[in-house]
């Protein structure tokens, strides 16, 4: 088996298109497959349709139009014949468009732009509007205020901050609420209050969107804004913890210095595709090696006699 041919047919190979515009899916496989039996050069390449069939699972006559396809595409070409059977030459110097990734991407944002949108639709059909709102105004008003000493629930009248002394230092907001709780009336007999209200929804958002300024200044790029503050906020309530996801965050703009911008990630695709807990890439110059023989599938020498007993 040829590392270099298939990698070539499963990564770098152009992509054929059927006649509606999608993917020729079939004739990628059927390619993949005699990437297999070629040298790394992609010569050589002469399995049987049989042997196709049964790598691919597709029949005789698919397997026969696929290869039609690449032909035609410029894919494979034919050079000669061996033990009966025709052989392939790959079209090895032929690239795929770095394009195709970034349009990927590109509908892979649309797709979730388009979900949260229905979402947002659903949400607002739930919501009952009343026609008619009735307002009785009355001139006078009395107020009918009952100090008990039985009263289970009591707020502690406080000052308000325009009767205090103008050299009073002011509390903060966060002071006021506070205040304004009833475990700051600890000093008033009370029947044991029960438990607060749980935090709404919008004040979990203001939380978890705490440190989401940080991170959008140290993302790369700065594209649609209001779906990235959406895959923060999803991120955090999976459990990722906001300064890893910024550390990782840094990391990536890093790491795409000097690159071309336009392959790089939208910050609401990064997100949700939980790419902060990604290994960082190899330094360059560092290159995988290919394992050394380990069974009869990795002998080119038993691949061939295990071939010979399909053809």
């Amino acid at each position: 088996m040829s590392t270099e041919a298939v990698t070539w047919a499963m990564d770098h190979a152009p992509m054929l298109r059927t006649e509606k515009g999608k993917p020729d899916t079939t004739a990628r496989h059927v390619l993949q497959a005699l990437a297999e039996h070629a040298s790394p050069t992609g010569t050589d390449a002469h399995p049987s349709v049989l042997r196709i069939q049964y790598r691919t699972g597709f029949d005789r006559v698919t397997v026969q139009r696929a290869l039609r396809r690449l032909e035609k595409g410029g894919l494979i070409a034919k050079d000669g014949t061996k033990e009966g059977r025709t052989r392939y030459k790959l079209a090895m110097e032929l690239r795929r468009p770095a394009t195709d990734w970034a349009d990927l991407e590109r509908e892979e944002d649309e797709f979730r732009a388009a979900a949260a949108e229905r979402k947002r639709r659903s949400r607002s059909k739930s919501v009952t509007h009343a026609e008619s709102v009735t307002v009785t105004h009355g001139k006078s008003v009395t107020a009918d205020v009952t100090h008990s000493e039985s009263v289970r629930h009591a707020l502690k009248v406080r000052p308000s901050r325009t009767e205090r002394s103008p050299n009073h230092p002011q509390p903060s907001d966060n002071q006021l609420l506070k205040d304004s709780s009833p475990a700051a009336a600890h000093d008033e007999p009370q029947a044991p209050a029960a438990k607060g209200p749980t935090k709404t929804r919008s004040e979990k958002t203001d939380h978890h969107l705490e440190a989401f300024g940080a991170f959008w200044l140290t993302y790369p790029k700065r594209k649609a804004k209001e779906e990235a503050k959406k895959a923060w906020i999803a991120a955090i309530e999976r459990g990722a913890d906001p300064q890893h996801i910024i550390a990782a965050a840094k990391d990536y703009a890093h790491e795409r210095q000097g690159q071309d911008p336009k392959y790089t990630k939208y910050p609401a695709t990064w997100l949700n595709k939980g790419c902060y807990d990604d290994e960082p890439d190899p330094q360059p110059g560092r290159h995988l090696h290919a394992v050394g023989d380990s069974g009869p599938h990795r002998n080119p020498q038993n691949v061939s006699d295990y071939d010979q007993g399909w053809n």
